[in-house]
């Protein structure tokens, strides 16, 4: 492959601004940050997500150290905020009560197809927020600093 002038300036050019952006990005306020995604039905990706939770939640206070926790539940993973499906929903009440820097997320276009085909809205506790959708709140969340992971 033969670069021209005109190519290998535009390629510097994208990584000038690929880096001014990322500097942005990493802007540092002191607050350790994690969200969490949850999409797959399974009890025990609830239970290791929880628990990645509640252990960075510990360990940050230990350390004297601020932070936030976003769980963010898209598609089959919503059922972790049914009330009605959910087989930890006695944790996430615990969470909620004992734990505000801890919140939830449930993905909308999400509980808009479950209403569809049950032909009713599914009961989401209360403790989460309802946003757009999951993966764009993921990627708000990582562009506000979050570091993203999936258990």
């Amino acid at each position: 492959m033969t670069f021209t002038r005109r190519t290998f300036a535009t390629l510097a050019l994208a990584a000038t601004f690929a880096g001014a952006g990322a500097m942005v990005h990493a802007e540092d306020d002191g607050v350790k940050k994690l969200a969490i995604q949850i999409s797959d039905n399974a009890d025990g990706t609830y239970q290791k997500a929880l628990n990645v939770a509640a252990n960075f939640a510990r360990s940050m206070s230990e350390a004297g150290e601020m932070y936030e926790i976003e769980i963010v539940a898209f598609n089959a993973g919503l059922n972790i905020l049914r009330e009605d499906k959910s087989p930890v929903m006695d944790r996430i009440n615990s969470f909620a009560q004992s734990m505000p820097d801890v919140t939830f997320s449930a993905c909308n276009n999400t509980i808009t197809g479950m209403t569809k085909k049950e032909g009713k809205a599914p009961p989401i506790t209360p403790h989460a927020q309802i946003v757009p959708g999951g993966v764009t709140r993921l990627m708000e969340l990582d562009a506000m600093g979050y570091f993203v992971i999936r258990p």
